[in-house]
């Protein structure tokens, strides 16, 4: 009798899940099948015809010094913006977890650009590149305000990193900010009696405790990293002389402006596996300290 109700409502259990099953498999199973079918044909993307080529694209893509520029970019813009996501949204999710006056305030402030579309914030960073920064470059003398980042191969880049940073920290800062609320005052007291200052405070309770929110925020963090397209496009579109040209970005213009639509869907596929490599190889890492250790 136990059996069968347990089998019962296992079986009811199972029908709440079908939609989100069927769902998955429809917007996600289904087109990545099609998508590895696709990246083993010459497909333009709008001829009825094409060929299978077999693993043809994937050997070009290999051998297209274009891609591996634009992966060299994407690993350095992540590791750059995952080391500034945590330093700069660690620091200020401190500073807003002390007892200060209309803290409250600043932590909706600080949220405030995470609500906003990022085309929207592309586009606005570019008017503020394009118009204020020679204006700070001619009251300051600095030659490194004189024009536009977004117009020079050497910083565009970084460009784009401020803009990342500046809308990318406002959900960490949430997230850590609800971390650091949940370790226990008498951990700090006693370690302050103890002796222990600021910094071996700081070490040995508070960054424990905040390991599980710093493992979302770096696996978030490099995803985001890998697969920035919306930035890119709304700012440089890839330039200038293809100096910010990410993976993402290259897949869209095989596939959009050159008509390579195979290519490029061989393009998305290694990206995912790398994608997929490198969250699990991050989860890995992160995961090796837990609370207490």
């Amino acid at each position: 009798m136990k059996k069968s109700r347990l089998f019962q409502r296992n079986h009811i259990l199972f029908l709440f899940t079908l939609p989100i099953v069927i769902m998955y498999c429809v917007f996600f199973i289904v087109p990545l099948l099609m998508g590895m079918k696709n990246s083993f044909t010459d497909w333009s993307g709008t001829s009825p015809e094409y060929d299978f080529i077999g693993i043809q694209n994937y050997i070009d893509i290999f051998q297209d010094e274009r891609f591996r520029n634009a992966l060299i970019f994407n690993f350095k813009y992540t590791i750059l913006l995952t080391v500034g996501t945590v330093v700069i949204s660690l620091i200020i999710a401190l500073i807003l977890n002390q007892k200060l006056k209309g803290r409250t305030f600043l932590r909706s402030i600080y949220f405030l650009p995470a609500i906003l579309s990022l085309v929207t914030v592309g586009l606005i960073w570019n008017e503020l590149f394009y118009r204020v920064t020679p204006m700070i470059g001619e009251a300051t003398g600095l030659k490194i305000f004189e024009s536009s980042w977004l117009g020079d191969p050497k910083l565009a880049m970084y460009a784009i990193l401020i803009v990342n940073l500046w809308q990318g920290c406002a959900t960490p800062i949430v997230l850590l900010i609800a971390g650091l609320q949940s370790v226990p005052q008498d951990l700090y007291e006693a370690a302050q009696i103890d002796g222990a200052n600021a910094w071996d405070r700081f070490k040995s309770i508070t960054v424990p405790y905040l390991i599980p929110v710093l493992n979302i925020v770096i696996v978030t963090s490099v995803k985001a990293g890998l697969t920035t397209f919306d930035y890119i496009k709304a700012m440089t579109d890839g330039g200038p002389m293809q100096a910010t040209e990410s993976v993402g970005i290259l897949i869209y213009n095989h596939a959009m402006q050159e008509g390579k639509f195979g290519y490029s869907v061989a393009e998305s596929m290694i990206l995912f596996v790398i994608i997929a490599l490198v969250s699990v190889l991050t989860m890995r890492m992160t995961n090796n300290k837990k609370v207490g250790d």
